[in-house]
């Protein structure tokens, strides 16, 4: 009989992840999340548009943006990048609460990209919490979406 027990790296409960298939090269795909000409075009969740402050991406760098939403409310944000692998892995810590880890993994698959994305909260209350309040793992979807129509726009 299998144990079901939960061990240490099970991190299910506390984390929002999604991926996507891309049409572009890895390099491409890595240069829209990394490039604040870029990501301005297609950051946050449908409806939303972003003001990038400083975006300075090397570890210890600052990412600064304000998402701003359909129904006018701004959203500060606040990340430090903890890893910069060109082309392959970026990770930073959202330092303004709600806190938490994301993980972008950019992956060839014979010139097409699959991202991988992870946000890894503190405790599942609190990413229960953003799921329910905000909206999140619809956002982090609708997200990679917005980042599609930016790339074949690109083409």
């Amino acid at each position: 009989m299998k144990n079901h027990t939960k061990t240490a790296e099970d991190t299910s409960a506390r984390e929002i992840a999604v991926s996507r298939l891309f049409a572009a090269p890895r390099e491409l795909v890595y240069r829209m999340w990394t490039e604040p000409e870029h990501i301005v075009h297609w950051w946050g969740p449908t409806g939303f548009t972003d003001t990038i402050k400083i975006m300075d991406v090397r570890p210890g760098g600052r990412w600064s943006h304000v998402m701003h939403g359909p129904d006018g409310v701004d959203y500060q944000n606040e990340s430090v990048y903890v890893e910069v692998t060109p082309p392959e892995r970026l990770v930073f810590d959202h330092v303004l609460a709600p806190n938490f880890r994301m993980t972008v993994t950019f992956e060839d698959q014979g010139g097409q990209s699959l991202v991988r994305v992870q946000l890894l909260f503190p405790d599942a209350a609190l990413r229960d919490l953003v799921v329910k309040q905000y909206g999140a793992l619809e956002g982090a979807k609708q997200n990679l979406a917005k980042l599609e129509t930016y790339l074949a726009a690109q083409r």
